[in-house]
């Protein structure tokens, strides 16, 4: 079925209680049999359109060995799969990645306390941006790496037509190396056991 997968975006849902309205949401989705379509570009959300935008602007300044949308499946759990933003590929195979997240001007000045101090830096992701940081762990653990970057970009306006023609400079980014966390890793693994047992129950009945 199409739509026993859970994704990186899932990874809030899945590690939320189980009588939340989060993961009853996953639960419906996971065994819709629907795979959900999503067009961020055509979001009438400013910051989900805008996001997808500067995503785009982005790839411009990567290196030429770094790909978009890049997928990877847990090779513990093939239930677990991510999307990576930007996969550095050698010789075919994903050797880092980068996850981009933009913010606004005054949460990037808060990132700015933490260039020269890029540890802090992470202490203050785990604390108050903890999605964020999950769903990073979840695209290690279905990558198998050690560690990736976390990338945040300021967003001045929420202006289309500025926005898909900014060139981003370097002052307008900052990177964080997140190292992989076997905590979450394990919490992670634990969430998604009940979804892997009905993804192979379904399986074995179906073929």
């Amino acid at each position: 079925m199409i739509s026993m997968y859970i994704g990186s975006g899932d990874t809030t849902q899945l590690l939320s209680g189980v009588h939340t309205k989060g993961h009853h949401k996953l639960l419906r989705r996971f065994v819709s049999g629907v795979k959900p379509y999503y067009n961020a570009k055509a979001s009438p959300i400013d910051a989900l359109r805008t996001g997808a935008i500067i995503e785009e602007r982005y790839e411009l300044i990567l290196s030429d060995n770094y790909y978009p949308q890049v997928k990877a499946i847990c090779e513990q759990q093939n239930v677990l799969t991510c999307s990576i933003d930007f996969a550095k590929i050698e010789k075919g195979k994903v050797v880092d990645f980068q996850e981009l997240k933009s913010c606004s001007f005054n949460d990037f000045l808060e990132f700015e306390k933490f260039r020269n101090n890029p540890e802090k830096g992470v202490e203050y992701i785990k604390k108050k941006y903890k999605n964020n940081y999950r769903q990073l762990q979840e695209q290690l653990l279905c990558t198998g790496l050690e560690s990736a970057e976390i990338v945040f970009v300021v967003v001045y306006t929420y202006d289309d037509e500025i926005n898909y023609n900014r060139d981003i400079k370097e002052n307008e980014i900052i990177k964080f190396r997140i190292q992989r966390d076997e905590t979450v890793i394990k919490m992670l693994l634990d969430k998604s056991n009940i979804f892997q047992q009905i993804k192979n129950t379904y399986h074995e009945q179906t073929n």
